[in-house]
């Protein structure tokens, strides 16, 4: 029998507030553990929490950057739940007039396929703390510091049918929430993580099967392994004869599997009533308009902007303007250099490999866009070759802050020799170092043009013009 997906995914992201959501503390990530808490966030008695307007405005333009219906009237409820990472036992959060519905979003696949994502609706709410471990297995110590800080929850529907969609989904929020700037989303850091509801069907029907959650998945590469798992795990179940039970699971990153934690609360479960001591939020027409004016160029519109004004190919457009430090570095170097294609092609080639090969996050890429321009220019004058344009690069780009291409490159004697004596003089050793290979040319083998070429290159240590070597080989050859 052939099976699919469905999934809907809950994703809670961290907003970039100065304080938490209800108090005057710090949202700074790490600090000692509980140094970031007070009698507010940790629900002392006798205490009243007061919200953030930054909070307010954040999720509200979250809400319209997703394209949800803003609720005019909102309010916030209490959430109760007894787990020690909360001290006070319950949540505030919002279930029954959440500040965002209805919302939609498109998303494009890593193959290219298109789709439309539904958001049921989006919420406020404040953050957990965190328990931590101890190594030895006899203890678990819990770390207040942030609890309290706020946070917004998207609610999807169950649209998803693939890992693929999955990915695509979240990488469309994280770009969405950096270029707003109400979020870091550095999922390494808890900023943005997904609890998955997924559940299997045979391929066809119309009727979901039992879902189970994974909760507070914090990278891409474990959301697309929790997803091969789990989906297995049920469609084997199932094949079985085995009931799939709907619970809350948590994922083992190390052993690659997820394990049964809790059966799954419903809404009922928690026992909601209004907050008492937060009263009803509106937001007016014209607060609505101030943030809508406000919205920033997101990653959509600067790929079409990238193909019209610079001549970007769709392809590399999207993944440079599919994130916030990507764009704002090439456009600052594009407007010192004026040479976008040039600049893409760095992008493209060496960063990129950075960033998949040795985990560059593009949020710490620390490269000066008029240190880059001035190496645009210095490429584009041919004084250094691509293939020492690539070494440069590199100590540029992991170098500090005062690194001078300029003395890099003359300390290091890397520019290019366009001395036609001196080229000439290297292509005659080759070929007396080469004789057979000469051979070969004269009998009608002038592949081997390519072998002169290289070895000439190397024996100017890659300095010499490779457009001058190839004529001068070519005008050297011809004497033969």
């Amino acid at each position: 029998m052939e099976w699919e997906l469905v999934m809907g995914l809950e994703v809670h992201v961290e907003l970039a507030t100065k304080t938490k959501i209800f108090c005057s503390c710090t949202t700074e990530f790490g600090g000692a553990p509980n140094t970031h808490c007070c009698p507010v966030c940790t629900g002392m008695p006798g205490t009243l929490p007061v919200l953030n307007k930054k909070v307010l405005e954040y999720a509200v333009k979250a809400g319209l950057a997703l394209n949800c219906d803003i609720t005019r009237y909102n309010k916030f409820d209490r959430k109760n739940y007894f787990y020690p990472d909360l001290p006070k036992a319950y949540q505030i959060s919002q279930l029954y007039l959440p500040f965002a519905q209805n919302g939609a979003v498109e998303i494009t696949t890593r193959s290219g396929k298109t789709k439309t994502i539904r958001i049921h609706e989006i919420h406020m709410e404040e953050d957990a703390g965190k328990l931590i471990h101890s190594a030895y297995g006899d203890a678990t110590f819990p770390d207040y510091n942030r609890c309290g800080v706020p946070l917004i929850e998207i609610v999807s529907e169950p649209d998803f049918r693939s890992a693929e969609e999955v990915v695509a989904y979240l990488a469309k929020l994280k770009s969405t929430f950096e270029y707003l700037g109400i979020s870091d989303c550095k999922m390494q850091e808890g900023s943005m993580r997904a609890d998955v509801n997924l559940s299997v069907r045979p391929k066809g029907s119309d009727e979901f099967g039992t879902r189970t959650e994974m909760k507070n998945i914090n990278s891409f590469k474990a959301i697309e392994r929790v997803i091969a798992y789990e989906s297995a795990r049920q469609i084997e179940a199932i094949e079985k004869g085995e009931k799939v039970v709907q619970e809350t699971r948590r994922w083992d990153d190390n052993k690659g599997k997820t394990f049964a934690m809790r059966s799954k609360e419903n809404a009922q479960d928690y026992r909601y009533f209004p907050e008492p001591d937060i009263p009803p939020i509106s937001i007016s027409d014209e607060t609505i308009k101030d943030y809508t004016d406000s919205m920033p160029e997101f990653s959509e519109a600067k790929v079409i902007r990238y193909g019209e004004q610079f001549g970007i190919a769709k392809a590399d457009a999207e993944i440079i303007a599919g994130s916030k430090y990507l764009a704002k570095l090439f456009e600052e170097t594009v407007a010192i250099c004026n040479n976008p294609k040039e600049v893409r092609y760095w992008i493209m080639t060496q960063i990129m490999y950075f960033m998949n090969e040795r985990g560059v996050l593009p949020e710490n890429i620390k490269l000066d866009p008029k240190k880059f321009a001035q190496f645009i220019e210095i490429v584009a004058a041919d004084r250094i070759n691509k293939q020492t344009g690539k070494q440069v690069f590199e100590e540029m780009f992991f170098a500090d802050a005062d690194f001078d291409v300029e003395k890099y490159i003359k300390d290091n004697g890397l520019e290019q020799v366009d001395d036609s004596d001196a080229i000439r003089e290297a292509v005659a050793a080759v070929f007396a170092a080469n004789p057979a290979t000469v051979e070969q040319y004269k009998n009608g083998q002038t592949k081997v043009v390519g072998f002169f070429v290289g070895q000439v290159m190397k024996q100017m240590s890659g300095k010499a013009k490779p457009d001058t070597v190839n004529k001068i080989v070519g005008e050297e050859l011809a004497k033969i």
